[in-house]
């Protein structure tokens, strides 16, 4: 890896689907680490998967070479295999069905645009150090969230 290129680490996680999620980052660029971490009350794995790479996204200051490592074949394959179709379709899947989570998407596809990203998947909880450590990190993105009190009407 030469030391221009960013490596970023990603995950989410839910305690109940939908229920209190977290997300968790790990960027490294030559021998510097930043970690990123939050959570929100009521969302899913999906949204927690996909706001972890938009958190990471916009913690960098200009346009990167980028190596992302993410466990969540959602995620990789909605920007890699199915956003062209989506965005053709004027984000409708191919059975016409209004996408998923599309507030989402479109903040992912403008990010995705500024960066030279080479997609990365892992297994989950298989041992990668750097997905290990995201893991980590989306978990205490949860108890984050678990001290946020809902707003009440």
């Amino acid at each position: 890896m030469d030391k221009k290129t960013v490596e970023i680490w990603t995950d989410g996680a839910c305690k109940g689907n939908p229920g209190i999620g977290g997300w968790g980052v790990l960027l490294r660029q030559g021998p510097h680490e930043k970690t990123l971490c939050g959570g929100e009350l009521d969302t899913t794995n999906n949204r927690m998967e996909m706001t972890a790479v938009i958190e990471a996204l916009k913690a960098l200051k200009r346009p990167c070479k980028i190596v992302l490592h993410i466990d969540s074949q959602y995620v990789q394959k909605g920007i890699t295999e199915w956003m062209d179709g989506w965005l053709r379709r004027n984000w409708k899947t191919a059975d016409k069905k209004p996408v998923k989570n599309v507030d989402l998407w479109q903040e992912l596809n403008q990010l995705v645009a500024l960066h030279d990203i080479t997609w990365k998947w892992v297994k989950g909880h298989a041992g990668d150090p750097g997905n290990e450590r995201a893991d980590a990190l989306a978990n205490e993105g949860v108890i984050m969230a678990k001290k946020i009190t809902p707003k009440s009407d």
